[in-house]
């Protein structure tokens, strides 16, 4: 196994298609048992803003891959979700349900807190708003804190209203109209984000079925819900008779396997990294199926705890994350035009922000 707190420069150096990341900062405090990675990939638009991802690695270097990952996605999300913030992203090491104490809660937060704020942490993967009260006893730039403190409470209210609106924006560009009524959405996963983007498909008159390896997550779906319908597993939910695909679980969804045996017209859900690989999105677009990115549809989450860091207001959160439906019509828009995947029209999109206002961001204005 990999010592990723040992590891050399040329060891986090791009390859692989990973591109550079500005700071890559390895946590570990022994007594506690916190072993973390805080990577910041961009501070053009403003200091990073990701989640911390708690979660029991195989590996350090797949952790380390993870959080490069999740980082760079972090900044064309804020970029595209129109906020003055960077991307970043932390992992810590470990079984939350095992390992998680107010000790390594509080260690994590002292490292944030080094960071002098190029890095705001917030919810992700096995960590919850109470965890993020626990990090704030250390540490200035944490948001995704509870309602009590201040706080947006849980982001996956306003992820999973983003997802929808991005569905809706798919319907419009690939049916005409801006509704899932009579259409048939799958939806892998229904944690966190899942189960509340199905109270909004069902809200809008769609047949939802459902696939979680978790069997009491199905079963809170069914027990409010029972006209959802269960399948066992990934595969077949993919290989069924779908209007619209939506992976709301872990990243790598959308392998060439799955893409092969997709049926769906539509593929938009709150998973982060669904692309397993670069060429996916033209595999998809080979097909005929519609990608809504996965980093544009699933910013409702930030935008709920960007706007924490002012002074928490739902109402003008939720406006905002309602422009997400306009902003996957302009990216569908754009990839018409173009000639290319949704997928390569958002980076192109993000991309340019980052350049535009990052190069204003270099003009001086004294001390």
């Amino acid at each position: 196994m990999t010592d990723v707190f040992g590891l050399s420069h040329q060891d986090i150096s791009p390859s692989n298609g990973q591109t550079k990341h500005e700071q890559v900062v390895f946590c570990s405090d022994e007594r506690s048992g916190l072993y973390a990675i805080i990577a910041i990939y961009n501070t053009a638009l403003g200091p990073a803003l990701g989640g911390t991802r708690f979660y029991p690695y195989e590996s350090e270097q797949a952790a380390l891959a993870d959080v490069l990952n999740l980082s760079r996605a972090m900044a064309y999300k804020n970029a595209l979700a129109g906020l003055d913030l960077g991307g970043g992203k932390a992992v810590i090491i470990g079984d939350p349900a095992a390992d998680k104490s107010e000790a390594l809660l509080r260690a994590y937060g002292r490292f944030v807190q080094s960071l002098g704020g190029r890095y705001y942490t917030a919810c992700d993967v096995g960590t919850y708003s109470e965890d993020m009260d626990v990090v704030a006893r250390e540490c200035s730039f944490v948001t995704g804190r509870t309602p009590a403190q201040g706080g947006a409470g849980d982001s996956s209210i306003l992820t999973a209203f983003g997802v929808f609106q991005g569905m809706r924006a798919a319907a419009e560009h690939a049916y005409g109209s801006p509704t899932l009524r009579g259409r048939r959405v799958g939806v892998e996963g229904v944690g966190k984000v899942g189960h509340r983007l199905v109270e909004h498909l069902l809200a809008d008159g769609a047949e939802v079925v459902i696939c979680d390896v978790s069997e009491q997550a199905v079963e809170r779906v069914r027990a409010r819900h029972p006209e959802v319908d269960v399948v066992t597993d990934k595969t077949e939910l993919t290989g069924a008779d779908l209007d619209v695909y939506a992976p709301c679980a872990l990243g790598g969804a959308l392998d060439d396997e799955t893409v092969a045996r997709l049926r769906a017209r539509i593929v938009c859900g709150g998973a982060n990294n669904q692309l397993a690989h670069p060429g996916v999105e033209k595999e998809l677009a080979g097909r005929g199926i519609l990608y809504a990115p996965d980093y544009l549809v699933n910013s409702g989450g930030v935008i709920q705890v960007a706007d924490e860091i002012g002074g928490f207001d739902m109402d003008r959160a939720k406006a905002k994350a309602t422009q997400i439906y306009d902003t996957t019509l302009k990216i569908f828009a754009m990839a018409a035009e173009d000639g290319v995947p949704p997928a390569v029209a958002a980076d192109r999109l993000a991309e340019r922000r980052m350049s535009e206002v990052g190069r204003i961001r270099g003009i001086w204005l004294g001390h």
